[in-house]
């Protein structure tokens, strides 16, 4: 068996920090709290979906819970005037009193901007499953994206995994292309890690990309 681990858990407290910011001794507090990050993230996940958001983190203290939204479509997730937020908001409330956890939290939704889209690997897997999506071939998808992604001063390598009926295949198979380098075991190596889905007519594809920043190190980082 091969020992895979997942890029971002790999580098957790050394580059990376958590997507949920918060610790409570109470085993119920705690459990109900987590019941509650992970059905909220699912929601707005779906909720979200084609307005390139990559990554939904969480704060939380005795009575805020915090919702920060990254995304390089900020105008499109908070809509004309703030109603798109407002609307968010008034739905996560919906879905935290259906869940039935006590007492719940006064929500407050924040929308930051990705600045630099085409180096962030969750973005970069929305454009491919879109362009999938869009019954694009998928070799074509592939090098265009990673062209795209290496022009990008920032990036110094790009891989993209798809898995799936390619091209409508009677048989699933697996394509990939790599672009420069991607150090996996080198803590210090800031690695973007995603995973998504395509939906098509004929079944899904996975889309699986790593995206290479360069070495981060102590001076950098402060």
């Amino acid at each position: 068996m091969t020992h895979n681990v997942h890029p971002y858990a790999h580098r957790l407290g050394i580059l990376r920090d958590w997507k949920s910011r918060w610790f409570s001794s109470n085993p119920k507090v705690y459990r109900d709290g987590v019941k509650l990050d992970t059905s909220v993230r699912e929601f707005l996940t779906k909720r979200l979906r084609g307005m390139y958001v990559s990554s939904i983190e969480m704060e939380r203290n005795q009575n805020m819970l915090r919702i920060i939204i990254k995304t390089s479509r900020p105008g499109v997730v908070i809509g004309r005037s703030g109603e798109g937020s407002v609307k968010i908001k008034a739905d996560v409330l919906k879905l935290a009193n259906k869940l039935k956890l006590g007492e719940v939290p006064e929500i407050k939704i924040d929308v930051e901007e990705v600045r630099s889209p085409e180096s962030n690997a969750a973005i970069v897997s929305q454009m491919i499953a879109e362009g999938l999506e869009k019954r694009m071939p998928f070799r074509r998808v592939l090098k265009q994206t990673a062209e795209k992604v290496m022009a990008n001063r920032d990036v110094e390598g790009v891989r993209i995994a798809l898995a799936g009926r390619l091209g409508g295949a009677e048989m699933a198979r697996r394509e990939q292309i790599k672009k420069g380098r991607i150090p996996l075991q080198t803590f210090r190596a800031d690695i973007d890690f995603a995973r998504e889905k395509a939906y098509l007519p004929y079944g899904i594809v996975g889309i699986k990309v790593w995206v290479y920043r360069g070495d981060v190190f102590d001076a950098a980082k402060e």
